[in-house]
């Protein structure tokens, strides 16, 4: 995995000033140069400027970028960041086309693929990318995200030119482009934060390709193109048909995501999901006379302080033990204290140059530098629930019929904290409103359908286009500050279609949570492993850590310059953090209550602070 970065403009000439642009593009590429340590390469022609920074895992040797290819008198250029899992299969095809490979890397397969099909190549693609090729022959440049937004890409126009990267730091560190935050931002950080709106940025002026989507820049503007959606259509399989299929589709995927010339590992919770992938990735390895590694999390002291509840009714340590005996896997059992929990709550901040899903995201930060220090690639079980409709929303009927967005059913937590001018002023619940009908808008209704199953059929549109895209960028930013490249097998682009058309009675058959998967997966894990309740990540019960967080809260506010203090009221905030929390009434999702409403606030003054971003 990698780090791409550059800019474009077609009625430019940067090679008139080569010095000067080049040194631009060694610092954009100097502030992702985490995503890839390994190799670094830049590339400046008259329109545009390329940046990359590289993670070798496969083609070790000869995977540079900045890529070349010449057709005839004609030059391409692509900077590529992610992993194509059917390279092969399209490789031999344009070998018997004629075409003839310099290297073993899927990037040129990428470029070479474009080359004889044209830019709608790209559907032909089943992995997890951004990339960005410059056709030099027409003046153009395309860049293009995958089918779920697994990879992330940013861009954004001044001054008649497009500046790209994979974070939005590459791009702020562009000479003369400010950190600023407009009303639509403002309703998007307290409204709907940590989730964003597909294809926003964040940040005034700034946008990100949307998952399954390209664009088209040249001298005659920006365009942008829908290459795959996720679709509606009737399920024709009976129901052992299904399980089948899912399970054929399961192995392949998860099997096919394992090619790398480094030694991979797995995330392993004792969770259906995580546990799934192990399972099919220790097999396999075991076939070849290797032993998987795994890795499991936990904070310091939770035996001790945790407290189950409907969202999380059991720690998931048992489970890892049994796993880790059924694998025979090389396990590792990695905790965090609270101190560093807390501490990096500003790292996690900037590993996505945004506030985030708070102590959710500064775990995971130090999990993957752990990690990280071992291996280059992990599989992870991330997006089976949103994949097979493993949450609280699609069963209960206050979600399905709550007519915003179910893990965001109530903004009075957000608001309360707010100064009395910000919130009478700011329209956040209609923005949030707006937000969820266009959503729904686009989601196909079947005509056999009834109001439940159209519900339920819309609330998984939305966690496959929001919530998961949430988890994704959490997955992406912290594995990737530490040149840790995240696998995710659950959000295979046939795979989701499949599942996403099967009924709920299959889904959910004699009231069984995730029940195709579980059928799916007989055999392939113990049976107290495959029904085990759902038990999501991880999170802190200390009162400890709680109290850490108040403290550190309280000490900002104290500071009249603080910049949060231009958007919350301090005697609000100092009421809230004298109060009781409740753990068991998250505010986003399902692991962020009341302490995880202190390290956003945490978040968000170190991000207006440290990124000096003005309010506009």
């Amino acid at each position: 995995m990698c780090g791409i970065a550059g800019f474009f403009d077609g009625n430019a000439d940067f090679t008139a000033n080569r010095e000067k642009y080049e040194n631009i593009l060694q610092k954009m590429q100097q502030s992702i140069l985490h995503r890839g340590p390994d190799e670094q390469g830049i590339y400046l022609g008259k329109r545009a400027g390329l940046a990359h920074t590289r993670l070798s895992i496969i083609d070790l040797k000869d995977g540079s970028q900045p890529m070349s290819r010449r057709r005839g008198k004609n030059s391409y250029q692509i900077v590529y960041n992610g992993e194509i899992y059917n390279a092969g299969e399209l490789r031999k095809t344009l070998q018997q086309k004629g075409w003839r490979f310099q290297t073993t890397s899927d990037t040129e397969v990428i470029l070479l693929a474009f080359l004889e099909y044209g830019p709608e190549f790209v559907i032909r693609l089943n992995g997890i990318f951004a990339f960005a090729i410059l056709d030099e022959r027409h003046d153009t440049l395309y860049l293009y995200r995958d089918s779920f937004g697994i990879k992330p890409l940013f861009y954004t126009q001044q001054n008649g030119m497009v500046l790209f990267g994979s974070e939005p730091k590459a791009i702020l560190s562009y000479p003369g482009v400010k950190a600023q935050l407009d009303e639509k931002g403002l309703c998007e950080l307290l409204g709907m934060g940590p989730a964003r709106i597909p294809g926003s940025g964040l940040y005034h002026g700034f946008s990100e390709v949307k998952p399954g989507c390209y664009l088209t820049v040249n001298r005659y503007g920006l365009q942008n193109r829908q290459y795959w959606r996720l679709s509606s259509h009737p399920h024709e399989d009976d129901y052992d048909t299904t399980i089948a299929k899912t399970r054929q589709m399961l192995v392949d995927v998860i099997e096919r995501q394992m090619v790398s010339d480094v030694p991979i590992c797995t995330f392993l919770s004792g969770g259906v999901d995580s546990s799934v992938v192990s399972a099919v990735c220790a097999a396999k390895l075991r076939r070849q006379g290797k032993q998987l590694v795994t890795y499991s999390f936990d904070f310091t002291g939770n035996q001790k302080y945790f407290k189950a509840n409907s969202f999380q009714p059991s720690q998931d340590r048992p489970y890892v033990d049994k796993m880790v005996e059924y694998l025979g896997s090389e396990h590792h059992y990695l905790e965090c204290d609270y101190q560093t929990q807390a501490d990096l709550l500003y790292d996690s901040v900037e590993a996505h140059d945004m506030p985030c899903m708070a102590d959710v995201d500064s775990s995971l930060v130090y999990f993957c530098q752990l990690v990280g220090r071992q291996h280059k690639v992990v599989l992870t079980g991330e997006c089976a629930d949103e994949v097979f409709g493993g949450y609280p929303w699609f069963h209960r009927e206050e979600f399905l019929q709550s007519g915003t967005f179910p893990w965001t059913p109530d903004l009075a937590p957000r608001k309360m904290l707010l100064l009395d001018e910000v919130r009478e002023s700011l329209p956040m619940d209609a923005f949030v409103q707006e937000m969820y009908d266009r959503s729904v808008r686009e989601v196909t209704i079947l005509p056999g359908e009834d109001e439940i199953e159209t519900n339920r059929r819309q609330i998984g549109y939305l966690n496959i286009r929001y919530f998961m895209q949430t988890l994704l960028n959490r997955m992406d930013r912290t594995s990737m500050h530490s040149g840790l490249e995240a696998r995710v097998p659950f959000a295979d682009r046939a795979l989701v279609d499949y599942i996403f058309n099967v009924p709920w009675e299959m889904k959910a058959k004699d009231g069984l949570v995730k029940n195709v998967l579980r059928q799916a997966s007989r055999g392939l894990l113990p049976d107290e492993i495959l029904f085990r309740r759902k038990s999501p990540y991880p999170k802190s019960y200390d009162p400890y850590y709680e109290t850490l967080l108040g403290t550190r809260l309280q000490q900002e506010i104290e500071d009249s310059k603080a910049p949060i203090l231009q958007i919350v009221d301090r005697k609000k905030v100092q009421k809230f953090i004298d109060s009781t929390k409740d753990y068991g009434k998250p505010w986003y999702g399902q692991l962020m209550a009341g302490p995880q409403m202190l390290a956003y606030l945490l978040q968000i003054n170190y991000w207006l602070k440290t990124y000096s971003v003005e309010l506009i």
